[in-house]
C-alpha cells in the first residue's frame, strides 16, 4: 500500500531566527483530506566525547521549553549548507573547550518525526585535547563528567531523558562493546 501523503496546499505560520512553521493540507492514501503542522529546523549534531578513562563529557544548561537544567551531551544547531562534521568539531570546541584525534559517525536520529523534521547527527570523538571554551553570547553551561555505564544506566532508569544524549550514550555503550 502507498501511503504517501500529497501536498495540496501549504502556509507558512511562523518564520523565526531558528524554525520555521508551516500548515499543510494533505490528500490521504484513502482520499480523504487532512492538516499537517511542521516545525522546520536546520538540524543539529551531538557528540559523545568520550575520554580515555571512559567518562563523558557532558554539559548542564537551562532548557527554557522544560523550565529545569538538564544534563546532555554537547550539541549544536548546524548553519546552512554546513557539514555535520564540521558542526560537531566546532560545537564540541564551543561548549567544552575540547577538540578531537578520532570521529565516529554513530548514526542519525529524528527526535518527533510526526511535526518536527530536524535531524541530528551522532558523533563519538576520543583522543581529546583542551583549550578554552567559547560558548554562544546567550548559552550558559557547566561542564560535568560522569563514567559512560553510569551515564547509560542513568539513560536506562530514566533519570536522564534528552533524546540524543540517551540515543548517543546507548548506541556508544554497544559500539564499545
Amino acid at each position: 500500500m502507498d501511503m504517501t501523503e500529497k501536498t495540496l496546499t501549504t502556509q507558512e505560520v511562523y518564520h523565526g531566527r531558528i524554525i520555521r512553521v508551516r500548515r499543510a493540507e494533505v490528500l490521504l492514501p484513502n482520499g480523504n483530506t487532512s492538516v499537517r503542522e511542521v516545525v522546520e529546523h536546520p538540524g543539529g549534531v551531538g557528540i559523545l566525547a568520550l575520554e580515555e578513562d571512559g567518562s563523558v563529557l557532558l554539559v548542564r544548561q537551562y532548557r527554557y521549553a522544560f523550565g529545569r537544567t538538564l544534563l546532555e551531551i554537547p550539541a549544536g544547531k548546524r548553519e546552512k549548507g554546513e557539514e555535520p562534521l564540521t558542526t560537531a568539531k566546532r560545537e564540541l570546541r564551543e561548549e567544552t573547550g575540547a577538540t578531537a584525534d578520532e570521529w565516529l559517525p554513530m548514526g542519525t536520529l529524528i527526535a518527533s518525526p510526526g511535526c518536527y523534521d530536524e535531524v541530528l547527527y551522532l558523533y563519538l570523538a576520543r583522543g581529546l585535547h583542551y583549550g578554552a571554551t567559547h560558548p554562544d553570547e546567550d548559552e550558559f553551561l557547566s561542564l560535568e563528567r560522569m563514567p559512560l555505564e553510569e551515564l547509560a544506566e542513568r539513560c536506562m532508569n530514566g533519570e536522564i531523558t534528552d533524546a540524543k544524549t540517551v540515543c548517543a550514550a546507548l548506541k556508544a555503550k554497544n559500539l564499545l562493546r
